[in-house]
């Protein structure tokens, strides 16, 4: 049954995702709301797709803030790349530099308002990242990352990358970490099956805190679920 859910959600969610990405630059020349409810239309695709047809449940413990937050996720799958835009109604995304690379998509990417991380970690890219942040955390807008820098398998634990103290810093906004257990139904590797996965919102951490404070707390509380 898995087999079939699988060929069934693939099909449907990778067949209409291909003109959704392509009319990207259309949506866009309508202005950046209007193209941020287009990538919220294919997040709630998503959503219909993993839920109805490959049989994916989402249990949600917590709750996001109702201000702007900058929230470090456990990352185990694409699929919570998809849920937490949707949950979070359109944060700015942090993404490495390679998938903004990407022709078409990483136009899109940063139409959307994406914050893009260079692993080189040059003085030059280190101030541009800084100053995205900034802006979009003055904006009022929540901002996601993924501080192991990579997909996980469960239990796994991966270090926190410096990235993540250095947005702190920049941001100056509290840290929301989200727990997750994605991999149980999405693996990094081997098939999607069905299944609940649960979202967990933790306690905001507030700023100012050193680096070392920051990274162990945030380390501990994503693999709560791991």
């Amino acid at each position: 049954m898995d087999r079939v859910r699988s060929v069934l959600f693939k099909t449907a969610f990778y067949g209409l995702s291909v003109p959704i990405v392509l009319l990207a630059p259309v949506m866009a020349l309508f202005g950046q709301r209007a193209f941020r409810r287009w990538v919220l239309f294919w997040t709630q695709y998503h959503a219909w797709c993993a839920r109805d047809l490959m049989g994916i449940r989402t249990r949600v413990e917590g709750a996001p803030l109702a201000t702007a937050a900058l929230y470090a996720a456990k990352h185990q799958s694409f699929f919570e790349t998809f849920e937490l835009v949707r949950m979070l109604d359109a944060p700015a995304v942090v993404m490495r530099q390679e998938y903004a690379r990407i022709p078409v998509w990483g136009w899109a990417a940063r139409r959307y308002g994406v914050i893009v991380i260079d692993r080189s970690g040059s003085a030059t890219a280190l101030r541009q990242m800084m100053r995205e942040a900034r802006a979009a955390g003055a904006a009022g807008r929540s901002v996601i990352l993924f501080p192991e820098g990579t997909r996980s398998a469960m239990g796994e634990k991966p270090p926190v990358q410096a990235g993540l103290a250095g947005l702190y810093r920049a941001i100056g906004l509290p840290v929301v970490p989200v727990a997750l257990d994605t991999a149980r139904v999405w693996p990094k590797r081997g098939p999607m099956r069905a299944g609940t996965v649960t979202f967990r919102f933790g306690e905001p951490i507030p700023a100012g805190l050193k680096r070392e404070e920051i990274e162990t707390r945030v380390r501990r509380e994503i693999n709560a679920l791991n």
